[in-house]
């Protein structure tokens, strides 16, 4: 068994995306720590049992910050000497495998759950991340697994790494237990929301920010009231007033004014509120491979999402959901309007989503990979 270090950004992504991980990989005898910055889960988690290590990280590259947070993670690795650090999300997974790198660990995982890179930037700043990114990849990290498969492409086809290191990981949830369709469920959550029978509900889950998309979700949501006044929008994402865009932020506090629009903020039961709605959308502006329109699918709900990596591998057009152009609120408009008036259309695109769901996406073979990519791993060591 391994001593293995997880990194991520915040305790956020740790409590959500990295637990069912954590735990697996314990329960397979592995002592596993973790390192990210404190919002205010740290506690928490270590009261549930995780060894968690605060390392406060930026969302972007800071030369001082930055500065500290690879002396203090290098520092921790050097103390306590990792088998394997496996690092996520941009910055911590740069951060991170320099400091794996400089502190002599032996073994450098990084899972890419979305490039900091992408289509819509300029010319010079593609590049500029591009270039930074395999580098990173050629010179300290011995496996990348990619939850894109665009990003598995475009690592293969750009030799970031050796095809025998470089995996296409996908992304998972719990379908078999968590995840599952529940008319008792729903009927609860929609009672406990004050949710009348022959009221259509659309969700969002996601920040409150503009590269989600929300702005126009919420245009869209207006005009779409217009014609229907049996519509309801749950809105289930923090506001956060630190955020850069600051008329962005006064315009959410407007629109999230509205009656009919029910911003829910933070919550952890996202399985028993997407019971409770009849369509997701994200209209999302880029996306590694977003987990929240798996579970709507898992959930057998009808998706709309944006025509953008990572949404167009989870949602097939015409067949499980609809995917529209990026920013455009009219056509956004246009597809929810047609799934609130086509009960059938929904249920239709809820169990084909449900069953893509159950083919590509179930968590448990996106554990199996990874638990099995460490024990090779620490096998080959102990054969050397």
């Amino acid at each position: 068994m391994g001593k293995i270090l997880q990194i991520c950004g915040v305790d956020e992504t740790a409590d959500k995306l990295l637990r069912p991980l954590v735990m697996r990989l314990k329960q397979e005898g592995h002592e596993v720590h973790i390192a990210c910055a404190d919002t205010g889960r740290v506690d928490r988690l270590r009261a549930e049992g995780f060894e968690v290590f605060t390392i406060p990280m930026k969302r972007s590259l800071a030369p001082i910050s930055s500065g500290k947070s690879l002396w203090k993670l290098f520092r921790l690795m050097r103390r306590e000497k990792y088998d394997i650090v496996h690092v996520h999300t941009p910055v911590a997974a740069a951060l991170g495998r320099v400091a794996a790198k400089m502190a002599g660990i032996k073994h450098i995982v990084y899972t890419a759950h979305g490039f900091y890179f992408h289509d819509d930037m300029g010319r010079v700043p593609y590049y500029f991340w591009f270039t930074i990114e395999k580098w990173l990849a050629r010179h300290t990290t011995d496996y990348i697994l990619l939850q894109s498969k665009e990003d598995y492409e475009l690592c293969l086809r750009e030799r970031f790494l050796p095809e025998e290191e470089t995996f296409h990981l996908s992304n998972g949830v719990d379908i078999e237990g968590t995840f599952r369709p529940s008319k008792k469920v729903r009927d609860t959550m929609r009672d406990s929301l004050h949710l009348q029978e022959e009221e259509r509900v659309i969700c969002f889950i996601g920040r409150l920010v503009k590269e989600k998309g929300i702005l126009e979700l919420l245009e869209a949501f207006k005009q779409v009231k217009q014609v229907r006044k049996n519509v309801k929008l749950l809105v289930i994402g923090s506001l956060s007033q630190s955020e850069r865009d600051q008329d962005t932020y006064r315009m959410l506090q407007n629109h999230l004014r509205d009656p009919d629009v029910l911003a829910l903020g933070y919550r952890n039961d996202i399985h028993q509120l997407l019971e409770a709605a009849d369509i997701f959308v994200l209209p999302s502006y880029r996306e590694g491979l977003p987990r929240s329109i798996i579970e709507a699918m898992a959930m057998e709900k009808a998706v709309v999402a944006t025509d953008i990596r990572g949404c167009r591998e989870e949602v097939i057009d015409g067949k499980t959901g609809y995917l529209v152009p990026k920013g455009d609120s009219n056509v956004l408009r246009d597809r929810l309007l047609r799934l609130v008036d086509d009960a059938a259309l929904r249920s239709s695109f809820g169990k084909e989503g449900r069953r893509f769901a159950e083919q590509y996406f179930n968590e448990r073979k996106v554990l199996d990979l990874q638990v099995e990519l460490f024990r090779k791993t620490l096998e080959g060591e102990a054969h050397d």
